[in-house]
This record gives structure tokens, sequence and C-alpha cells, in this order.
């Protein structure tokens, strides 16, 4: 049996214009990371990967639509957009991009911690330190944006 949905309670505020300092302080900490990311020699397309399998991961409609234009724009395929929810089951991703994709699913699943010291070790054996840190405050901000969109239930509309 489920309980009734109090009058008003459906209608959700955009956190994001509700309270514009933090998440002005979000987006500055988002700049700040891709610029991180940038510095540790990660590029573009793989930065877009992790934003959009932890947005898949999330079922965050709103940041999958923001990313996957962002990954063509950037230079990737429809084809492996296509597949990422199964990048394992393919060849379509570079053992970077692997290792990358399996550190941004062990890091939103944090309380996995067996997933976390594979994909860790995974990670250490292609990319530096600096890369895996990069990674990790991708997938920390894409987390956060993936919340303020999911409670915020930002829509998603048809394109023109």
């Amino acid at each position: 049996m489920t309980s009734p949905v109090p009058a008003g309670a459906d209608r959700r505020i955009f956190i994001d214009k509700q309270s514009p300092k933090a998440y002005h302080a979000l987006v500055q900490t988002s700049e700040a990371v891709r610029g991180v990311a940038a510095e540790a020699g990660l590029d573009r397309v793989l930065v877009e990967l992790v934003n959009l399998r932890v947005s898949q991961v999330n079922g965050c409609a709103y940041c999958l639509q923001v990313h996957t234009r962002a990954a063509l724009r950037a230079g990737d395929t429809p084809q492996r957009l296509g597949v990422l929810a199964a990048w394992r089951e393919t060849e379509l991703f570079t053992p970077a991009e692997r290792a990358a994709l399996a550190l941004a699913e062990a890091t939103t699943a944090a309380a996995d911690s067996a997933a976390q010291d594979i994909a860790y070790a995974a990670a250490r054996a292609v990319l530096t330190d600096d890369q895996i840190a990069a990674v990790i405050w991708v997938t920390v901000t894409i987390n956060a944006f993936n919340r303020v969109s999911i409670m915020s239930r930002h829509p998603v509309h048809p394109e023109q």
C-alpha cells in the first residue's frame, strides 16, 4: 500500500535556482576539475565518457542529455556512446578509458569496497596518479550535478 503524497509535495524546486551561491560554487569546482583533468593529460572525450557513465548509473536524464552533446562535440562517436552502458562487452574503448570508467563506477557505488580495490588496481596499471585523482574528481563533481538535477527534476525537452 502506498501512502498518499501530500498536496504540493510533487512540485520540486530547482535547487540550483533556489540556492544560486551554492550552485555557483559547484560550477566553479567543476571548472577547476576540468582544468585538473586537462593538466593530467585526460582528453575531453574521456572526461565526457566518465560524466555520461556516472549519469547512466545514477539515472540522471538531464545530465545524460548535456554530456551526450558535449561528448559528440569533443569528437566521440554515436556508436561508442550508444554502447557505453555495456562498455565492458565491447572493444571500442581504450585501456585508459576502460580504467577510468571502472574507477568512476566504483567511486559512484562507494559502498562496494571490493569493486573499488579492483578498479583502483586496474587504473594504477594504465593511469598516472594525477590521472587517477582527476578521474575521481570528475566522478565526484558529476555525481553532485546528478543529485542537483535528479532532486530538482530538471526537465528534458524534445529537441526541435
